[in-house]
């Protein structure tokens, strides 16, 4: 059998299994490359890369940074700043057409860059806003598509693990990309937001103001809990909206700040900003043994699942380059006689396909080391290109089959609320995150603009 067609044969096989079978990625991943290896070579001499690869990736001292970051965003999670941000805030803009779905986005930036997991924005919002907006009245799919679009701002905005991870992969400085990816990531909340304006102007009655319509009892939605109810009593929200943005507003900055001036390593901010999110539960008299027990334990789950699919595909990937698959398709797309940006959308449509099936660490793996030196030979920035990668990768999230942030919000299990509201509530949010694409394409300065400007 030719290696184009074991090629072939193994993305095949990913995706049947995927699909079909519904199997761990990870370990699907690890099967296949064992099995195409047997096939390939005759015999189990290939074994022996595979330790080699994973050591290779475990020895990078860059991706030490990666768990911490997860510790960090579960444990400020647990601090109630949330609460009170939520709270406030919408005390302040509920009154406004929209204004619930609007801070709702807003408050999703501002976790994004709490705690870079899609997961902990998701669900905070779903539990936090969903409910109010469902009882008043909101149009179904623009509060379910505004929180899951909303939610996925978590994997760009720095702190981003996926920022980290791709550094580790490329060499890239973590502190230019967590720089360039501020302007698209704020790219895509302007959109989301002027999205929700624009429909709840053609649309008021999508989006009643507070008092406009009777809020209506939805057997078994879950009450607002106990902190936002005191928060809604409250004489001062706007007291209690600045007490839950401040000390994570100067833990991010000190964090953030000092890995992009050079201060400090990405490992080295990222202990710190985890010791700085117990500090920050202290503050709030949320530290309790159960408290750090269960960010400790989410911590390692996410970390292990994290491996299983980077062990996994760092496997397959190994298999992939023994077979020449990254010779065959670097000279396939190089080989097409059409514009560069033509070449450029291609790669991208590749990138979103795979992403509709599979998670955003093994698409990394398996196709940085084709598209790079196409990347490098076309010229393009490649600080400019890894963050339309990036932003491509973010559209993963909300792209049926797989997509996590319509399983994040269907686990919910909010009454009257279907996995075909959410597909649907999603699907202008899908377009828009094309669009910022787009614009990330056409005005590269969204990206470029903040690194020129503090890296002389």
């Amino acid at each position: 059998m030719s290696n184009e067609i074991l090629i072939i044969v193994m993305f095949a096989a990913l995706l049947i299994g995927l699909i079909g079978f519904g199997l761990h990625l990870g370990f699907l991943l690890g099967a296949i490359a064992v099995i195409t290896g047997l096939v390939g070579w005759g015999g189990t001499d290939f074994l022996g890369i595979f330790p080699l690869r994973i050591w290779a990736i475990m020895h990078n001292y860059v991706l030490v940074a990666v768990p911490l970051f997860v510790f960090m965003g579960y444990m400020l999670e647990r601090s109630g700043f949330a609460e009170d941000l939520f709270g406030g805030v919408e005390i302040m803009f509920g009154g406004f057409r929209g204004g619930m779905a609007i801070v709702t986005i807003a408050i999703c930036t501002i976790l994004a860059a709490t705690t870079g997991i899609v997961a902990t924005g998701v669900i905070m919002a779903g539990v936090l806003a969903l409910p109010s907006m469902l009882r008043r009245g909101y149009n179904k799919g623009l509060a379910l598509g505004s929180i899951a679009a909303a939610g996925t701002l978590g994997i760009l905005i720095p702190p981003s693990i996926m920022l980290v991870f791709y550094a580790s992969q490329t060499g890239i400085s973590v502190g230019k990309l967590f720089m360039g990816a501020f302007g698209p990531g704020l790219t895509l909340s302007a959109l989301f937001i002027g999205y929700v304006i624009l429909m709840t102007t053609i649309r008021p009655m999508w989006a009643p103001k507070r008092g406009e319509v009777p809020e209506v009892e939805i057997p078994g939605l879950p009450k607002p809990p106990d902190s936002i109810i005191a928060i809604q009593k409250s004489s001062h929200p706007r007291i209690r909206a600045f007490r839950g943005l401040i000390p994570v507003a100067v833990l991010l900055a000190a964090v953030l700040g000092s890995i992009i001036v050079g201060w400090a390593s990405p490992t080295e901010a990222s202990a710190c900003g985890a010791a700085g999110a117990i500090f920050i539960a202290i503050a709030y008299r949320k530290l309790t043994f159960n408290a750090l027990k269960e960010a400790s334990l989410h911590t390692v789950g996410t970390m292990g699942m994290f491996g299983a699919i980077v062990i996994g595909a760092m496997s397959f990937t190994a298999i992939f380059s023994g077979l020449g698959g990254r010779q065959i398709v670097y000279a396939l797309l190089m080989s097409l006689d059409i514009a560069p940006m033509a070449l450029l959308l291609i790669m991208l449509v590749i990138v979103i396909i795979l992403g509709m099936f599979i998670d955003w660490v093994a698409i990394l793996l398996i196709l940085l080391p084709t598209l790079v030196p196409i990347q490098v030979a076309m010229g393009w920035d490649e600080l400019w290109f890894g963050m339309l990668l990036c932003v491509t990768l973010q559209t993963a999230w909300l792209t049926p089959p797989f997509g996590y942030s319509l399983f994040f919000l269907r686990g919910l299990n909010m009454p009257g609320v279907t996995m075909a509201d959410i597909t649907k509530g999603c699907i202008p949010f899908i377009l828009l995150q094309m669009i910022g694409v787009g614009l990330v394409i056409a005005f590269p300065q969204i990206t470029l603009w903040l690194p020129n400007l503090l890296i002389k």
